[in-house]
Protein backbone atom coordinates (compact mmCIF):
# COMPACT_ATOMS: atom_id res chain seq x y z
CA UNK A 1 0.00 0.00 0.00
CA UNK A 2 1.04 3.08 -0.60
CA UNK A 3 2.77 4.87 2.50
CA UNK A 4 1.81 8.83 1.45
CA UNK A 5 -1.76 7.72 1.32
CA UNK A 6 -1.50 5.92 4.99
CA UNK A 7 0.66 8.43 6.32
CA UNK A 8 -2.25 11.24 5.62
CA UNK A 9 -4.56 8.41 7.29
CA UNK A 10 -2.40 8.26 10.31
CA UNK A 11 -2.07 11.60 10.97
CA UNK A 12 -6.01 12.82 10.33
CA UNK A 13 -6.35 9.37 13.03
CA UNK A 14 -3.53 11.08 15.62
CA UNK A 15 -5.31 14.68 15.42
CA UNK A 16 -9.63 13.46 15.20
CA UNK A 17 -9.39 10.21 17.57
CA UNK A 18 -6.30 10.15 19.66
CA UNK A 19 -6.85 14.67 20.39
CA UNK A 20 -2.98 15.04 19.83
CA UNK A 21 -2.09 18.68 19.24
CA UNK A 22 -2.13 20.66 15.58
CA UNK A 23 2.06 21.07 16.13
CA UNK A 24 2.43 17.26 17.67
CA UNK A 25 0.65 16.25 13.81
CA UNK A 26 2.96 18.85 12.32
CA UNK A 27 6.22 17.35 13.77
CA UNK A 28 4.81 13.54 12.53
CA UNK A 29 4.66 14.92 9.66
CA UNK A 30 7.71 16.37 8.74
CA UNK A 31 9.42 13.21 10.72
CA UNK A 32 8.03 10.70 8.57
CA UNK A 33 8.06 12.76 5.16
CA UNK A 34 12.03 12.75 5.82
CA UNK A 35 12.13 9.45 6.54
CA UNK A 36 9.84 8.54 3.45
CA UNK A 37 12.41 10.93 1.65
CA UNK A 38 15.53 9.98 2.49
CA UNK A 39 15.06 6.58 2.50
CA UNK A 40 13.13 6.53 -0.93
CA UNK A 41 9.88 4.91 1.06
CA UNK A 42 6.95 4.93 -1.51
CA UNK A 43 5.13 1.51 0.03
CA UNK A 44 4.67 0.02 3.27
CA UNK A 45 6.64 -2.99 2.44
CA UNK A 46 9.64 -1.23 1.95
CA UNK A 47 10.16 -0.17 5.55
CA UNK A 48 12.35 -2.64 6.80
CA UNK A 49 15.24 -2.69 9.49
CA UNK A 50 17.48 -2.53 7.17
CA UNK A 51 15.90 0.68 5.50
CA UNK A 52 15.48 1.79 9.49
CA UNK A 53 18.74 1.10 10.45
CA UNK A 54 20.06 3.13 7.42
CA UNK A 55 18.30 6.12 8.03
CA UNK A 56 19.50 6.32 12.07
CA UNK A 57 22.84 6.07 10.76
CA UNK A 58 21.84 8.92 8.51
CA UNK A 59 20.43 10.87 11.56
CA UNK A 60 23.70 10.45 13.55
CA UNK A 61 25.36 12.17 11.01
CA UNK A 62 23.37 14.96 10.85
CA UNK A 63 24.64 18.75 12.01
CA UNK A 64 22.96 19.67 15.20
CA UNK A 65 23.30 22.90 17.13
CA UNK A 66 26.39 24.56 16.53
CA UNK A 67 28.97 21.97 15.34
CA UNK A 68 27.59 19.01 17.14
CA UNK A 69 25.75 16.25 15.69
CA UNK A 70 21.87 15.68 15.84
CA UNK A 71 21.34 15.14 19.58
CA UNK A 72 19.90 11.85 20.14
CA UNK A 73 16.62 12.89 22.32
CA UNK A 74 15.96 14.52 18.49
CA UNK A 75 16.72 11.52 16.89
CA UNK A 76 14.29 9.76 18.94
CA UNK A 77 11.62 12.12 17.96
CA UNK A 78 11.80 10.76 14.56
CA UNK A 79 12.35 7.01 15.87
CA UNK A 80 8.95 7.84 17.63
CA UNK A 81 6.75 9.01 15.00
CA UNK A 82 7.78 6.40 13.67
CA UNK A 83 6.71 3.71 15.81
CA UNK A 84 3.25 5.64 16.29
CA UNK A 85 2.89 5.22 12.52
CA UNK A 86 4.05 1.60 12.69
CA UNK A 87 1.38 0.73 15.85
CA UNK A 88 -1.30 2.29 13.60
CA UNK A 89 -1.01 0.37 10.58
CA UNK A 90 -1.28 -2.92 12.90
CA UNK A 91 -4.40 -1.57 14.69
CA UNK A 92 -5.42 -1.33 10.94
CA UNK A 93 -4.48 -5.20 10.51
CA UNK A 94 -2.06 -3.67 7.75
CA UNK A 95 1.09 -6.11 7.29
CA UNK A 96 4.48 -4.03 7.96
CA UNK A 97 7.76 -3.74 10.18
CA UNK A 98 6.82 -4.54 13.65
CA UNK A 99 7.29 -1.16 16.06
CA UNK A 100 8.73 -3.02 18.62
CA UNK A 101 11.34 -3.73 16.26
CA UNK A 102 12.37 -0.05 16.39
CA UNK A 103 14.51 0.67 20.00
CA UNK A 104 15.08 4.59 20.58
CA UNK A 105 18.70 5.95 21.37
CA UNK A 106 19.76 6.20 24.81
CA UNK A 107 20.02 9.28 25.94
CA UNK A 108 21.75 11.26 28.74
CA UNK A 109 19.91 12.00 31.96
CA UNK A 110 17.88 15.49 31.44
CA UNK A 111 18.84 18.03 33.15
CA UNK A 112 16.57 20.62 34.88
CA UNK A 113 17.22 24.38 35.00
CA UNK A 114 16.25 25.26 38.71
CA UNK A 115 16.32 28.85 40.85
CA UNK A 116 16.54 28.26 44.92
CA UNK A 117 13.81 29.17 47.43
CA UNK A 118 15.57 32.67 48.20
CA UNK A 119 16.11 33.19 45.00
CA UNK A 120 12.62 32.50 43.65
CA UNK A 121 11.74 35.10 46.58
CA UNK A 122 13.95 37.40 45.27
CA UNK A 123 12.24 37.11 41.54
CA UNK A 124 8.82 37.66 43.67
CA UNK A 125 9.92 40.44 45.34
CA UNK A 126 11.01 42.26 42.44
CA UNK A 127 7.85 42.75 40.84
CA UNK A 128 6.97 45.21 43.54
CA UNK A 129 5.57 48.17 41.06
CA UNK A 130 1.75 49.25 42.34
CA UNK A 131 0.66 50.86 38.81
CA UNK A 132 -1.00 47.96 36.81
CA UNK A 133 1.99 47.00 35.19
CA UNK A 134 3.73 46.05 38.49
CA UNK A 135 0.32 44.42 39.88
CA UNK A 136 0.01 42.37 36.34
CA UNK A 137 3.74 41.12 36.70
CA UNK A 138 2.94 40.61 40.04
CA UNK A 139 0.02 38.12 39.21
CA UNK A 140 1.72 36.37 36.74
CA UNK A 141 4.66 35.28 38.84
CA UNK A 142 2.34 34.15 42.05
CA UNK A 143 0.20 32.47 39.79
CA UNK A 144 2.70 30.57 37.95
CA UNK A 145 4.55 29.10 40.80
CA UNK A 146 0.68 28.42 42.73
CA UNK A 147 -0.52 26.42 39.34
CA UNK A 148 2.50 24.81 37.46
CA UNK A 149 0.98 26.19 34.47
CA UNK A 150 2.81 25.87 31.20
CA UNK A 151 3.10 29.39 29.70
CA UNK A 152 0.80 28.59 26.83
CA UNK A 153 -1.85 27.67 29.60
CA UNK A 154 -1.73 30.96 31.78
CA UNK A 155 -1.73 33.06 28.26
CA UNK A 156 -4.77 31.24 27.65
CA UNK A 157 -6.84 32.58 30.56
CA UNK A 158 -9.79 35.40 30.75
CA UNK A 159 -10.35 37.63 33.18
CA UNK A 160 -13.94 35.28 34.05
CA UNK A 161 -11.49 33.40 36.62
CA UNK A 162 -13.88 32.57 39.53
CA UNK A 163 -11.33 33.77 42.52
CA UNK A 164 -14.39 32.81 45.15
CA UNK A 165 -12.51 29.04 44.51
CA UNK A 166 -9.67 27.60 44.93
CA UNK A 167 -9.14 25.81 42.10
CA UNK A 168 -10.00 25.77 38.51
CA UNK A 169 -9.76 23.75 35.60
CA UNK A 170 -7.30 24.31 32.59
CA UNK A 171 -7.24 22.57 28.93
CA UNK A 172 -3.97 21.71 28.44
CA UNK A 173 -1.65 19.31 25.90
CA UNK A 174 -3.70 16.65 23.92
CA UNK A 175 -6.92 18.69 24.89
CA UNK A 176 -6.77 17.47 27.90
CA UNK A 177 -9.11 19.16 30.87
CA UNK A 178 -7.42 19.30 34.50
CA UNK A 179 -7.61 20.76 37.98
CA UNK A 180 -5.17 23.42 39.31
CA UNK A 181 -4.86 24.92 42.22
CA UNK A 182 -4.98 28.87 43.33
CA UNK A 183 -3.07 29.66 47.24
CA UNK A 184 -4.06 32.86 48.88
CA UNK A 185 -1.32 35.06 47.72
CA UNK A 186 -2.06 34.05 44.11
CA UNK A 187 -6.03 35.34 44.54
CA UNK A 188 -4.79 38.19 46.49
CA UNK A 189 -2.12 39.40 43.54
CA UNK A 190 -4.93 38.47 41.00
CA UNK A 191 -7.69 40.45 42.42
CA UNK A 192 -5.14 43.56 43.32
CA UNK A 193 -4.25 43.58 39.42
CA UNK A 194 -8.14 43.16 38.24
CA UNK A 195 -8.76 46.30 40.40
CA UNK A 196 -6.05 47.98 38.49
CA UNK A 197 -7.19 47.15 35.00
CA UNK A 198 -8.95 49.80 32.90
CA UNK A 199 -9.99 48.08 29.39
CA UNK A 200 -12.95 45.31 28.42
CA UNK A 201 -10.35 43.12 27.32
CA UNK A 202 -11.40 39.37 27.98
CA UNK A 203 -7.92 38.14 28.44
CA UNK A 204 -6.62 37.52 31.73
CA UNK A 205 -3.80 39.15 31.16
CA UNK A 206 -2.93 41.49 28.55
CA UNK A 207 -0.21 44.60 26.98
CA UNK A 208 -0.24 47.19 29.36
CA UNK A 209 0.73 50.68 26.84
CA UNK A 210 2.53 52.89 28.28
CA UNK A 211 1.13 56.34 29.00
CA UNK A 212 1.69 57.73 26.05
CA UNK A 213 0.67 55.13 23.90
CA UNK A 214 -2.59 54.88 25.80
CA UNK A 215 -4.81 56.69 22.85
CA UNK A 216 -2.78 54.65 19.86
CA UNK A 217 -3.47 51.09 20.56
CA UNK A 218 -5.72 48.93 22.84
CA UNK A 219 -4.29 46.23 24.96
CA UNK A 220 -4.09 42.73 23.64
CA UNK A 221 -3.66 38.96 24.99
CA UNK A 222 0.09 39.13 26.39
CA UNK A 223 2.07 35.55 24.50
CA UNK A 224 4.42 33.05 25.63
CA UNK A 225 7.16 35.23 24.51
CA UNK A 226 6.02 38.48 26.41
CA UNK A 227 6.06 36.33 29.18
CA UNK A 228 9.23 34.86 28.83
CA UNK A 229 10.63 38.38 28.13
CA UNK A 230 8.97 40.01 31.26
CA UNK A 231 10.50 36.82 33.57
CA UNK A 232 13.92 37.50 32.25
CA UNK A 233 13.56 40.96 33.39
CA UNK A 234 12.48 40.56 37.04
CA UNK A 235 14.93 38.00 37.16
CA UNK A 236 17.85 40.29 36.10
CA UNK A 237 16.05 42.79 38.20
CA UNK A 238 16.78 40.33 41.24
CA UNK A 239 19.96 39.64 40.35
CA UNK A 240 19.37 35.81 39.63
CA UNK A 241 22.17 35.02 36.92
CA UNK A 242 21.11 31.56 36.04
CA UNK A 243 18.26 31.28 33.00
CA UNK A 244 14.95 31.90 34.25
CA UNK A 245 12.01 31.18 32.54
CA UNK A 246 8.20 30.21 32.77
CA UNK A 247 9.61 26.93 32.30
CA UNK A 248 11.63 27.11 35.44
CA UNK A 249 8.98 28.34 37.59
CA UNK A 250 6.98 25.00 36.76
CA UNK A 251 10.17 23.14 37.74
CA UNK A 252 10.23 25.09 41.10
CA UNK A 253 6.14 24.44 41.68
CA UNK A 254 7.10 20.48 40.80
CA UNK A 255 10.50 20.51 43.13
CA UNK A 256 8.60 22.63 45.83
CA UNK A 257 5.87 20.06 46.23
CA UNK A 258 8.02 17.14 46.50
CA UNK A 259 10.05 18.55 48.84
CA UNK A 260 7.31 18.77 51.14
CA UNK A 261 6.05 15.58 50.77
CA UNK A 262 4.17 14.96 47.65
CA UNK A 263 3.50 11.75 45.81
CA UNK A 264 5.06 11.47 42.50
CA UNK A 265 1.33 10.81 41.20
CA UNK A 266 -0.42 13.63 42.46
CA UNK A 267 2.71 16.15 40.75
CA UNK A 268 1.94 13.90 38.02
CA UNK A 269 -1.65 15.07 37.55
CA UNK A 270 -1.04 18.69 38.52
CA UNK A 271 1.29 19.12 36.16
CA UNK A 272 -0.73 17.49 33.46
CA UNK A 273 1.70 14.89 32.71
CA UNK A 274 0.38 12.10 30.23
CA UNK A 275 3.13 9.85 31.24
CA UNK A 276 4.70 9.13 35.03
CA UNK A 277 7.97 8.92 32.95
CA UNK A 278 7.65 12.79 31.93
CA UNK A 279 7.14 13.56 36.23
CA UNK A 280 10.12 11.32 37.75
CA UNK A 281 12.92 13.54 36.06
CA UNK A 282 11.93 15.39 39.49
CA UNK A 283 12.89 12.60 42.06
CA UNK A 284 16.57 13.15 41.10
CA UNK A 285 16.48 16.77 41.83
CA UNK A 286 15.02 15.90 45.57
CA UNK A 287 17.25 12.79 45.81
CA UNK A 288 20.09 15.41 47.70
CA UNK A 289 17.25 16.06 50.22
CA UNK A 290 16.27 12.35 50.31
CA UNK A 291 20.22 11.96 51.32
CA UNK A 292 20.46 14.75 54.14
CA UNK A 293 16.83 13.03 55.59
CA UNK A 294 18.35 9.67 55.92
CA UNK A 295 21.59 10.86 57.09
CA UNK A 296 19.38 12.47 59.94
CA UNK A 297 16.71 10.50 60.78
CA UNK A 298 18.27 7.19 60.12
CA UNK A 299 19.43 4.90 62.97
CA UNK A 300 22.88 4.11 62.47
CA UNK A 301 24.74 0.82 64.85
CA UNK A 302 27.45 1.94 67.15
CA UNK A 303 26.61 5.43 67.15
Amino acid sequence: MKAEELKREFLEYTEIERGRAVKTIQNYDHYLSRFFEQMNISFISEITEERVREFRMWLNRQPGSGSDTMKRRTQNYYLIALRAFLKFLRKRGIEGLSPEKIELAKVPERHIDLISPTELDRLMQAADGTDERGLRDRAILELLFSTGLRVSELCSLDTDLDLSRDSFSIRGKGDKVRVVFLSDVAKDALRAYLRARKDMNEALFVNVPRAKDSNKRSPGRLTPRSIELLIKTYAAKAGITKKVTPHVMRHSFATDLLNNGADIRSVQQLLGHASINTTQIYTHVTDARLAEVHQKFHSRRGR
